[in-house]
């Protein structure tokens, strides 16, 4: 049983999502969701994350629509102080709407952006602060994700701490059954 995991992914210009209209959104947030509802049938009581743009925000949004219906918990811990201040206006909205429904938000620097040490150290954070990590990615081209994952890694080695994946194959799954489900409506 996983009570706490935290979710991240790449960011939309890494799977060239380039604006808020991209239908391929409303597909990852139900990969997303499907993940996490087995999770909560498991006794999953929190969702945490840093709150980066693209996947970090859907899963949030995800979170706060499955509180209407499952007791599950959105904690947001940015690596520092506005993180989102150099954002596209669309994620800066979209970020401000997540902390304003979050259960629980604390930046983990009370300073702006001082180094990349505050990166490191954030995935350090949700490692220690998790039992299990839901990643949107290609681990074959992980991106940014590369310095978490390898940090999951290490921790899966020693401490047995799992990393599960959403691939682009779990992605293309959805949309078959979309395509499918739609085509008999």
């Amino acid at each position: 049983m996983h009570k706490i995991i935290t979710v991240t992914g790449n960011k939309p210009s890494e799977l060239t999502i380039m604006n808020e209209k991209d239908p391929r959104i409303g597909f990852i947030k139900k990969a997303i969701k499907q993940r996490l509802l087995k999770y909560i049938d498991n006794g999953l009581e929190w969702v945490i994350i840093s709150g980066q743009m693209g996947v970090e925000l859907w899963a949030a949004e995800v979170v706060i629509d499955l509180q209407s219906e499952y007791d599950i918990r959105l904690g947001v811990f940015p690596p520092f102080r506005e993180i989102e201040s150099r954002w596209p206006d669309f994620y800066k909205e979209k970020f401000n709407e997540v902390l304003m429904h979050a259960d629980f938000t604390q930046s983990l620097y009370e300073d702006t952006y001082k180094g990349p040490y505050q990166f490191s150290n954030k995935d350090n954070w949700l490692l220690e602060k998790t039992e299990a990590s839901v990643i949107l990615g290609d681990e074959e081209f992980p991106g940014s994700i590369q310095y978490f994952l390898d940090k999951a890694k290490k921790k899966q080695e020693t401490d047995g701490y799992l990393i599960d994946w959403i691939t682009p194959f779990d992605l293309e799954e959805i949309v078959l059954e979309e395509q499918t489900h739609n085509s008999f409506e």
